[in-house]
């Protein structure tokens, strides 16, 4: 799912396919009418008569594909009254041919009433179901508090919106709060983990007054969930920030994720950050290694640039991964953050065009004094 600045996604496409439940493309619709139209003036202008009747009875099957039983209904009439009329001279089809074509005709309306049904009940069931994966991941909107923000998803399981990465921006009592992380698995599997520590985060924003304190909220959240399950063994790793209220620094609090990408003056530096142990696997006092935040000052122009290993793991052809701080200091000049994480998408997509993992960016800067 693309977001960014409070509006609808831009430059969405249905990746789903044709043969996936996506409407169908338009040479598909063509097909029947145009198969039609080729057999009869193809008689027509033919100086004796042609064999070819047979391909009509190809129309009413392809005109399920694309068209309601109205419509269906029509193209297997007129396959019967071409066949029919001397003029084609489709030599003189006899009565089990017409037969056979009507039988089709009238077997192909009862398949595209099906169809029509349930095409109609599969619309309905996605729109639903992109109503609540919005609500999970909602738009971020163009700033929360003094932070410009944008983001990026697309979700390797075709045809959802929400899968195994998660990101938010919050603002609350002790300034504005950052999240970006990846859930163990991916699609529809790992929405409920990602729906129950979006959930932690935005009550942790208004309780928790440090990231790393924040941290642990998600930490004993994700115990809670796993303990609940046997053998569930859930963990995440993820990587949050807390901007001051002048949104003049910024500390980072990564738990087994990469830290953010810092673009400033046309170059881009991965910030040194303490790994850290990733969400689930104990971060609390005496249990295990708690996280530790580092402290980074932020300029008028700064930018942050977070992604999952989505980005970072894309492979080329040759195996190579994809060079994100080398990319983005050629592409740190894109302008506006939201179409910095579009531009990096594009780049991505040229280096790996067969994506196979949850894709996820967040791009985060101060707003101009």
């Amino acid at each position: 799912m693309s977001t960014g600045r409070g509006r609808p996604q831009r430059r969405e496409r249905d990746r789903r396919g044709w043969l996936r439940g996506a409407p169908p493309p338009g040479w598909v619709r063509v097909l029947p009418t145009a198969l039609l139209a080729a057999v009869c003036v193809a008689t027509l202008v033919s100086p004796g008569p042609l064999d070819i009747g047979f391909l009509l009875g190809a129309i009413p099957p392809l005109a399920v594909l694309s068209y309601g039983p109205l419509a269906t209904a029509v193209l297997g009439a007129s396959v019967v009254a071409v066949l029919n009329i001397p003029a084609f001279r489709l030599n003189d089809p006899g009565t089990t041919d017409l037969l056979t074509v009507g039988f089709v005709a009238a077997l192909s309306v009862l398949v595209s009433y099906v169809r029509s049904h349930r095409d109609a009940q599969l619309v309905t069931e996605r729109a639903v179901a992109k109503a609540a994966q919005r609500a999970v991941v909602p738009p971020l909107p163009e700033r929360v508090g003094a932070v410009r923000c944008a983001g990026l998803y697309r979700a390797a399981q075709r045809g959802t919106l929400v899968g195994g990465d998660f990101f938010d921006v919050r603002a609350g009592p002790w300034g504005v709060r950052a999240v970006l992380g990846d859930v163990q698995g991916h699609g529809l599997s790992a929405v409920a983990t990602v729906a129950s520590l979006l959930g932690a985060f935005r009550e942790g924003v208004l309780d928790q007054p440090e990231p790393e304190s924040l941290a642990e909220r998600l930490d004993r959240r994700l115990e809670v969930d796993s303990a609940e399950v046997q053998h569930a063994e859930l963990f995440a790793t993820a990587v949050l920030l807390a901007f001051s209220p002048d949104v003049r620094a910024v500390r980072i609090v990564a738990c087994g994720h990469p830290g953010p990408v810092l673009l400033r003056a046309g170059r881009a530096v991965e910030l040194p950050v303490e790994p850290g142990t990733p969400l689930g696997l104990a971060l609390g006092p005496g249990e295990g290694c708690p996280p530790v935040g580092s402290a980074v000052p932020l300029q008028c122009g700064d930018r942050l640039f977070l992604a999952s290993d989505g980005v970072t793991e894309a492979r080329d052809a040759a195996g190579a991964f994809y060079p994100l701080t080398e990319r983005l200091a050629d592409l740190a000049g894109t302008g506006e953050p939201e179409a910095l994480a579009e531009h990096v998408w594009a780049d991505l997509v040229r280096h790996c065009p067969d994506v196979r993992d949850d894709v996820t960016m967040l791009v985060l800067g101060p707003l101009a004094d």
